[in-house]
């Protein structure tokens, strides 16, 4: 029995729905081959970060200012950088050349700071050819005369803005730190967005003893990662009609069919892909095929949201009644 293992996300059609997210393995040409090889059904490049673009713009414009007066001569001292490649050229420049290499979807990924610098950098990459944009927001609000409702409207408005700039799909990779998802996610794809990403990995702060600094920590996911986006797409699954991707913990073959029971379209891998290598993908569709196959069902879109919160023979345990009975159940070795 053939299992059409095929998938829709974002309006695009996967020939499965296993991702290879932003990382370093989405960085480089050589890796992004790679990834193809081994069957991924699509890449997200990493995030191309506004700030960063600022940073670099302001230190060339500090080489040629630098000392300018001091001389007559210093007005011309400094060459032109006809070689310099600025950030945003290195990554259009990759984004071009991974549309040409490979043949599935190539997603870049943008976070921005600005109205501005996310709808500029948006045009730039559907004029690159981009499949679609993922939207990688990650604000934290520190002013304490921000409500929720502020916060929401932000993101709300940011996603109207560029899906007004661009033609192609937006996905929102959010964080589950918001007061009710279930209002949030629609308010999301009455913006305009096509699908949104469950849920963000936040880098954390850690301070170090030593020099008493903020210091960041980098660290891949676990897989008990895993229940906090099984949940919410579960939750949101019959509530919204926009794509659900899902993201953090998931590394074996159980986490992606567990995703798709519930109901998303698509699993985002990262850390399970840098653990094993991009050869892993390969492995993981496999086994994706061997399962449906064994477990008699002819295609991913069969299984997808099977189990998810109104499909659920017992729904309550998504929601307290998991709580009280985890609680309950829990007993010390």
């Amino acid at each position: 029995m053939s299992v059409d293992l095929t998938s829709q996300y974002l309006g695009l059609t996967l020939k499965h729905p296993i991702v290879a997210s932003a990382g370093p393995l989405t960085g480089e040409l050589d890796s992004l081959c790679q990834l193809e090889q081994a069957g991924v059904s699509a890449v997200v490049l990493p995030s191309l970060f506004e700030e960063q673009i600022t940073r670099d713009e302001q230190r060339i414009h500090s080489l040629y200012e630098y000392q300018t007066f001091s001389t007559a001569e210093s007005l011309s001292y400094f060459p032109e950088l006809d070689d310099h490649r600025s950030i945003p050229d290195h990554y259009l420049g990759l984004l071009a050349s991974a549309k040409k290499a490979l043949s599935i979807p190539v997603i870049p990924s943008l976070n921005g700071s600005t109205i501005g610098g996310w709808t500029r950098y948006a045009k730039s990459f559907a004029d690159a050819g981009a499949d679609a944009i993922e939207l990688n927001i990650y604000f934290v609000p520190t002013d304490p005369r921000m409500t929720a409702d502020d916060v929401e409207k932000r993101y709300a408005d940011l996603v109207a803005t560029v899906s007004n700039a661009v033609s192609i799909p937006i996905a929102v990779k959010i964080g589950a730190q918001f007061s009710s998802l279930v209002n949030f996610v629609p308010r999301l794809a009455a913006a305009g967005a096509r699908g949104v990403v469950l849920f963000n990995r936040y880098l954390e702060p850690d301070i170090d003893l030593e020099t008493l600094r903020i210091v960041p920590q980098l660290v891949l996911s676990h897989r008990n990662e895993l229940r906090l986006p099984l949940r919410w797409i579960a939750i949101l699954r019959d509530q919204v009609r926009i794509s659900l991707g899902a993201t953090s913990g998931v590394h074996l073959v159980e986490d992606v069919i567990k995703m798709l029971l519930v109901g998303a379209d698509a699993c985002l891998l990262t850390s399970s892909l840098l653990r094993h290598g991009p050869a892993y993908a390969e492995e993981l569709v496999k086994k994706l095929r061997e399962w449906l196959h064994l477990h008699e069902y002819d295609s991913v879109e069969q299984l997808k949201g099977s189990m998810s919160y109104h499909n659920s023979p017992d729904a309550g345990n998504l929601e307290r009644a998991n709580y009280m009975k985890a609680l309950v159940s829990y007993t010390s070795d």
